[in-house]
């Protein structure tokens, strides 16, 4: 509401006159800069997602809007935020970023790829059932098949510590974790992100929550770590469970079933193709071996589709 003087003319009696009068005028203002966020809220054995169309609308999320998205009882609500953009490089599709609930970029989340897959061929963004897509830590190939089921390839695995990155004399394919007062045997590796994987005789008892905090935030992982625990059942299925960087503990992790796979692999305990138990449900990993990439099938199911005033969070 605004006051201000006007000065009127009008015709009167005597003829036409000017007076001033006090004028009280009403304004409705529009905030030109309020964004209005379409998504879309998907999930992959329950890592849940919210999924955004970076190329059909402009947006430039911050990590405290993306936090507040992320939170569950007063956002929308999710483990990750996928962010679809056009390409930065010739011979890839999309560029894919993935923002965590606590509003880091990071370089890989393998349940996201396969959501992100199924995304961009829904919104009509390519009609390609092999999509190339570059991440900051990789480039990745989604393959889309019946029913929604996605196949990922992870790339390469990465043991080198340096590149990890991971504090290591030299590279192995076991490490002594100090944690707690204890030492954990573990493997450190990268597959597009970093992971320290851990065996235990029963995955439902074994103590994630308690242990998943001091591995991920552990001196010797420069940049953080998803900390992996992983029960062997046979040559041909395990039962893993994940602590998240940045998240914490999810009922699956696409990365780190791979991660706990190509461990297992590394010790000797596991065949090529494995079935990899989550809280979620079943993913199946290939890998066959050093140099060779890891390859991850799953399902993406789609949830909702959704708008969100960004200011009003």
């Amino acid at each position: 509401m605004r006051f201000e003087l006007e000065k009127l003319r009008f015709n009167g009696l005597t003829g036409w006159h000017e007076e001033w009068f006090l004028a009280i005028t009403i304004h409705e203002f529009i905030d030109i800069n309020v964004m209005h966020l379409q998504f879309t809220k998907m999930q992959g054995l329950g890592n849940d997602f919210i999924v955004i169309d970076g190329i059909s609308q402009q947006l430039d999320i911050s990590a405290e809007q993306a936090r507040r998205l992320a939170n569950r009882k007063h956002g929308i609500g999710c483990d990750q935020i996928l962010m679809v953009e056009k390409p930065q490089q010739t011979g890839v599709d999309f560029n894919y970023r993935i923002l965590n609930a606590d509003g880091g970029e990071v370089e890989q989340c393998g349940n996201g790829a396969r959501c992100f897959a199924v995304f961009v061929r829904d919104r009509g963004l390519t009609d390609k059932t092999s999509i190339r897509v570059q991440t900051t830590g990789s480039l990745m190939t989604l393959n889309v098949e019946a029913d929604n089921e996605v196949t990922v390839d992870m790339g390469v695995p990465e043991f080198e510590p340096a590149n990890i990155p991971f504090t290591a004399n030299e590279q192995r394919d076991a490490y002594k974790l100090e944690v707690n007062g204890s030492s954990l045997k573990i493997a450190a590796l990268a597959i597009g992100n970093p992971h320290a994987v851990h065996i235990v005789d029963d995955v439902d008892a074994a103590p994630v929550e308690e242990l998943g905090p001091l591995i991920e935030s552990h001196a010797r992982f420069p940049n953080r770590v998803n900390a992996g625990f992983m029960q062997i059942l046979d040559k041909n299925q395990i039962k893993v469970r994940v602590y998240e960087r940045g998240v914490g503990e999810t009922l699956a992790c696409g990365s780190g079933a791979c991660a706990a796979m190509v461990a297992g692999r590394l010790w000797g305990l596991l065949d090529e193709k494995v079935d990899v138990i989550l809280r979620g449900g079943p993913l199946t990993v290939t890998w066959q071996g050093q140099g060779k990439p890891v390859f991850m099938t799953g399902t993406a199911t789609k949830v909702f589709d959704g708008e969100i005033d960004l200011d009003k969070l």
